[in-house]
């Protein structure tokens, strides 16, 4: 009979085996859309991704924190991508996606994103100058072959960005 295994635990296997396969700059990088602005997550830190369920929104907050989403009986604080970079608040529709981001690092942190693009490579993509007033969690970025920029999302930096954990208003 088949092992069951859950959706994190096969997500989890899928990232060892893509980053066990090459190094570490050819790893699979996971692209999302957040309102008009493309991102790049390593694959390893991007956590799970799941349709956009209902939000409980929480007075007293920052307007780009979105609310509240129950996630398989877990709580994760959810906070829209796009408004958090001062830019439109995304929509909530068929499309958009929670990207479970802090699990990994002892978080309950999702952010609410336009859509998913799907896997990148970076091998297949320009460097670009770095940005000196980006902030930690966004200081590398590429180029695709269409004219797209596309920043690189550091999970961990951005976890720890003060501006990022305080929602209070």
């Amino acid at each position: 009979m088949t092992k069951k295994i859950s959706l994190h635990e096969f997500q989890s296997y899928l990232a060892a085996r893509l980053s066990g396969t090459s190094n570490q700059s050819s790893a699979g990088l996971l692209g999302i859309q957040a309102g008009s602005d493309f991102w790049l997550l390593d694959l390893a830190d991007s956590g799970e991704i799941v349709p956009l369920s209902p939000l409980t929104k929480v007075p007293l907050t920052k307007p780009w924190f979105a609310g509240i989403a129950n996630i398989r009986g877990n709580l994760y604080s959810v906070v829209d991508l796009s408004a958090f970079l001062g830019k439109d608040v995304t929509p909530q529709n068929t499309s958009s996606r929670l990207l479970l981001i802090g699990t990994r690092h002892g978080s309950n942190a999702a952010l609410l994103v336009t859509r998913m693009i799907g896997l990148r490579n970076v091998e297949a993509l320009n460097p670009e100058p770095q940005n000196g007033a980006a902030p930690a969690w966004a200081l590398e970025a590429y180029t695709d072959n269409e004219g797209r920029r596309w920043n690189k999302l550091k999970v961990r930096e951005l976890l720890a960005d003060e501006a990022f954990m305080d929602i209070g208003a």
